[in-house]
């Protein structure tokens, strides 16, 4: 399942901003596709889904698009293209903030990054530079808590598992070596499974089987 959304970038100048559109894997976390553009346009969204799934190969198998209510998400000439390519769509539930928590939680990610600039962008090109850099660095440097910290590429990549394993190995041979320095069992460096697109519903459902 990808996860996309629309959020403001602002410029320097005073009510002036531009739409950063960002689709990403929520499986992996992956960045999978983005632009920065001067409006909101359920054209513009096309294209960018149409480019998406070819940079990932999977125009033929599409996976499920999830994304909130806004105009350009549900317009016409989007849902018209993604029902021609058989991708499935799904939108968050009405008046519930909190059903598109992976777009909302990288765009937070984004925009309090120590590089972002507080005063705002200069120019369109100024977004688009920044948006390469900080794509690279989150994909393929970025250790991701929610994926015990590992990479969203390698994960994407679908190298974590063998990843997390070496790194299981060294923190017990660590242990081995030194075992005064282990109160308990070494950290646990199993990959992360199956993910749900409401996490913390996932885990409401889960709390109250468990008090009853």
């Amino acid at each position: 399942m990808w996860s996309w959304d629309i959020s403001y970038c602002p410029s320097a100048v005073r009510g002036q901003h531009w739409y950063l559109y960002l689709v990403l894997d929520i499986y992996s976390r992956k960045i999978v596709a983005w632009e920065v553009h001067d409006a909101e346009s359920g054209l513009l969204a096309k294209q960018l889904i149409e480019r998406a799934l070819l940079r990932e190969g999977c125009w033929h198998k599409p996976p499920v698009l999830h994304s909130d209510n806004g105009a350009p998400m549900t317009s016409h000439t989007l849902r018209s293209r993604l029902a021609e390519l058989g991708m499935p769509m799904s939108h968050s539930r009405p008046r519930v903030s909190n059903d598109n928590p992976y777009s909302e939680s990288l765009f937070r990610t984004l925009k309090y990054c120590p590089a972002w600039p507080s005063k705002g962008f200069a120019s369109l090109a100024d977004v688009r530079d920044w948006m390469l850099a900080f794509e690279r660095g989150y994909n393929s440097q970025h250790l991701h808590s929610g994926i015990n910290f590992v990479t969203p590429s390698v994960r994407h990549a679908g190298k974590d598992t063998e990843q997390l394993q070496h790194r299981k190995w060294v923190y017990e041979a660590a242990k081995r070596r030194n075992p005064r320095r282990w109160s308990r069992a070494t950290r646990n460096w199993e990959p992360v499974g199956a993910v749900s697109l409401n996490p913390g519903k996932l885990q409401e459902i889960e709390l109250n089987k468990s008090a009853a």
